[in-house]
């Protein structure tokens, strides 16, 4: 019984340590692919690695202006985005932390990592962290309401909300379309693009003032600051990437009985998936052009009408399915 204790702990710590690792690679790979795509070289697979590596070695230049806010909420906001992305069932389910994977308290993390970054980009008093803190807000408004939609959805469907429970339940069931969890799908990608400030949202790789929502209110940090809050925006991607995969193509997820040898042959298939999943989003985001700000309501909109009409099919459905 220890002995199992044991295993179970350390793939729990090796599931926390992997989406830690695996990070800066997806960014990697969306980055190679929309190079590729564009007839350019690109930057390597481990740049991202390289990138983190050379700001921890640089000094943390800080404004005279800044409060203690500003200093602290790098760490706050990495630690709060890595316990959301380790929680998210990725190369097996029911693991021993599971039970906290709950889809609400996801959004609630990550809604306090949203909150602390947007203050820390108007602590110094900057205009530009003013605008980008602003306009996170405006999308953050638009985007939570739609993400609840899908969480009640799939609740309504798996009855329960926990993410191993979800995963668990669509295994097990027949394969069957469902509209409710098509709409659901087209929401939370939507909803995804929009958390993570990829096109047509925002852009990450440019610094237009007029356009840039999260590059915006991170402006003012570097040094080991920057390096925390970009690899706090890395694991998000991973996060929105696994919950992708875990609720809507979860074969190939080992259970928790399944022991080292299942938990390897669902961790090779979890990052194939997640690796595929960051290639895709390189292949959208060369096909299309970044948004204007004042359009951005009406595209992530569509997620919240496409999240109320899925949840008005569940309901309505609900009985039949059953």
């Amino acid at each position: 019984m220890t002995g199992d204790l044991v295993v179970q702990f350390l793939a729990q710590g090796a599931q926390m340590f992997l989406v830690l690792l695996i990070a800066p690679l997806a960014v990697g790979v969306v980055r190679r692919v929309k190079a590729r795509l564009m007839r350019r070289r690109g930057a390597p697979l481990l740049q991202g690695y390289r990138d983190l590596a050379k700001l921890l070695r640089k000094e943390s230049i800080v404004a005279d202006s800044a409060s203690w806010l500003f200093r602290a909420a790098p760490s706050l906001i990495f630690a709060l985005t890595w316990v959301a992305a380790a929680l998210v069932p990725s190369f097996a389910s029911g693991l021993m932390f599971n039970w906290a994977a709950d889809v609400v308290a996801l959004v609630a993390l990550l809604g306090a990592a949203r909150a602390l970054l947007a203050l820390a980009g108007m602590d110094v008093g900057t205009s530009f962290g003013g605008i980008g803190s602003s306009r996170e807000m405006m999308i953050a408004t638009l985007a939570e309401p739609a993400m609840m939609l899908i969480v009640l959805t799939l609740a309504i469907a798996a009855g329960t909300t926990r993410l191993a429970g979800v995963a668990d339940f669509f295994i097990a069931e027949p394969l069957a379309v469902r509209v409710s969890l098509a709409l659901s799908l087209v929401a939370l990608i939507i909803v995804a693009l929009a958390e993570n400030a990829r096109i047509p949202v925002d852009n990450p790789v440019t610094h237009l003032e007029l356009t840039m929502v999260h590059e915006a209110m991170i402006l003012e940090y570097s040094g080991r600051h920057l390096a925390l809050i970009e690899a706090a925006s890395y694991l998000k991607l991973v996060l929105y990437l696994s919950l992708l995969i875990c609720l809507f193509a979860p074969f190939g997820m080992a259970p928790a009985t399944a022991g080292v040898s299942g938990w390897i042959v669902g961790l090779l298939v979890w990052s194939a998936k997640l690796l595929a999943g960051a290639a895709l989003l390189g292949v959208w985001e060369v096909s299309i052009a970044k948004m204007r700000v004042f359009r951005l309501p009406g595209f992530l909109g569509v997620a919240f009408v496409f999240g109320f009409l899925a949840i008005l099919l569940a309901f309505l459905t609900r009985g039949v399915i059953q």
